[in-house]
């Protein structure tokens, strides 16, 4: 008797990753009918001018052993009110669309920011380190892209939120992007 084995085929994903800092709020646990509970959190996370910050309030299901860990960890201080900041990596991200049953907004459409927290890099507590995890190689999300004067990457100063990197220069776009190939036939046409 023979029996034939299949190997499983192999899935590709595209991961989509929002990455900041920002301050951690609200952690709980989150019962579930039927399944294990899990735990979940607030992340108000900062962009803007460094002199004129904006938040964006993140709701995120804490996902992985590390980060859940992490958290756990950091509930007291968030329980005494202390400042904990943190820099994150969010993933699958969406947007959750309700409605205010409570207070001023009652009967308004509202909508909330969730997402996965599945990483975090480093953690400060009234502005002192109490994590930085191991540093590790980022997986790669395709193609490498050329960026024009591009400085070697180190490690950000944790004390300054900083802009994120383009991928591209506008120049490397511009000869690059989807268009290209249209725009130099266009010009050998002419030519």
């Amino acid at each position: 008797m023979t029996t034939a084995s299949a190997a499983a085929p192999s899935t590709s994903y595209f991961n989509l990753h929002t990455k900041g800092i920002g301050y951690l709020n609200r952690i709980r646990e989150v019962p579930v009918r039927r399944g294990q509970p899990f735990m979940a959190c607030d992340i108000a996370a900062l962009h803007g001018a460094a002199d004129d910050v904006e938040y964006t309030r993140f709701d995120c299901k804490v996902a992985g052993g590390e980060a859940e860990r992490l958290i756990r960890e950091h509930l007291e201080d968030v329980k005494a009110d202390h400042k904990v900041l943190l820099a994150f990596r969010i993933g699958d991200l969406w947007v959750d669309a309700f409605t205010y049953e409570k207070g001023e907004r009652k009967g308004q459409p509202g909508a909330s920011l969730k997402g996965r927290l599945i990483f975090i890099e480093w953690i400060k507590v009234n502005g002192q380190f109490t994590y930085k995890a191991p540093p590790r190689p980022e997986p790669s999300a395709g193609p490498v892209a050329v960026q024009a004067n591009a400085e070697p990457e180190g490690e950000a100063e944790p004390d300054e939120p900083t802009a994120p990197a383009t991928a591209r220069s506008s120049a490397a776009r511009r000869q690059s992007g989807p268009h290209a190939r249209r725009t130099s036939t266009a010009t050998r046409a002419q030519a």
